[in-house]
């Protein structure tokens, strides 16, 4: 099965390390190819008997003016039948900030980091809307980035192992756009209002025992997973590969990364696949 990924996103946001990833999992990787040689590209692997059957492709805006015909390309493929995805990496404006300075490098649009930033996620909105998935990166180390692709991609893993991201966010900071479900817990007991866990996350044993302390948790919280242990065969049957379940408290520091910690334990014991994220706990 021929399979071709067109990594893509914001400078900063991760795709070094993505393709990197997708190489050690056995893609065809190159960076930056000029999207008009992209058609000429892909028929030559497609006809290479086999041997190169999964291609990875960056594009981004180092293209410059060339990067404006990869819709017209895109076109192409698929008038073409040759059946792509779109990765899309991004990550909040502080943390790309932040990114550039550590590395060093100014932005390829401008050399005010800032005005770069915003000029290329204009440029690139809409492509982000054709993405096939989105990956923000704000709070992914590249071991964390490089186990959500193998979970992604992996040549392991079997059509009828999904998989499935519990991610806590807080509502404050609005909603995640890349949810399937998403779970209302700000009805249970919140520790901010307690002065000795305010300080404290969802990750600390203090504020799980506190959470849980509450019969309407462990009741909810067997009601939730009772749902989504339902909801899977279903999902898959319907030919999704991933499913993202948002979590979400007030400020999504205590309440959300707790029941998202126990979901995540509770469905990796039960053999699937799970990556666990945690938005917005930095933040609160």
């Amino acid at each position: 099965m021929f399979q071709l990924v067109f990594v893509t996103g914001l400078s900063g946001a991760g795709k070094t390390q993505a393709l990197r990833s997708l190489e050690d999992l056995g893609f065809f990787c190159v960076d930056n190819l000029p999207p008009a040689l992209i058609p000429k590209f892909t028929e030559l692997c497609a006809q290479s008997a086999g041997q190169i059957n999964r291609i990875a492709l960056v594009v981004d805006i180092r293209g410059g003016e060339f990067f404006d015909t990869l819709f017209g390309v895109l076109t192409e493929l698929r008038n073409s039948e040759i059946r792509y995805e779109i990765l899309f990496l991004e990550a909040s404006n502080e943390t790309l900030v932040r990114r550039f300075k550590e590395s060093r490098r100014r932005h390829p649009l401008n050399d005010d980091m800032l005005e770069g930033i915003m000029e290329e996620r204009t440029r690139l909105l809409e492509l982000r809307g054709r993405a096939d998935r989105i990956i923000d990166t704000t709070n992914l180390t590249n071991q964390q980035l490089k186990e959500e692709l193998y979970g992604i991609y992996g040549s392991d893993s079997d059509a009828s192992k999904m998989v499935i991201t519990v991610m806590s966010f807080g509502y404050k900071y609005g909603l995640p756009l890349d949810s399937d479900l998403v779970i209302d817990v700000r009805f249970l007991p919140n520790p901010h209002y307690e002065p000795s866990l305010k300080n404290f996350t969802g990750n600390d044993p203090v504020v799980q025992e506190y959470v849980f302390k509450s019969p309407v948790t462990s009741d909810f919280m067997e009601r939730l997973t009772e749902l989504v242990e339902f909801l899977i065969p279903y999902y898959i049957k319907e030919g999704k590969s991933s499913l993202t379940i948002a979590i979400g408290c007030t400020g999504g520091k205590h309440r959300s990364v707790t029941l998202a910690n126990r979901m995540s334990d509770v469905l990796k014991k039960k053999d699937h696949r799970v990556i666990v994220k945690h938005r917005d706990i930095k933040r609160a």
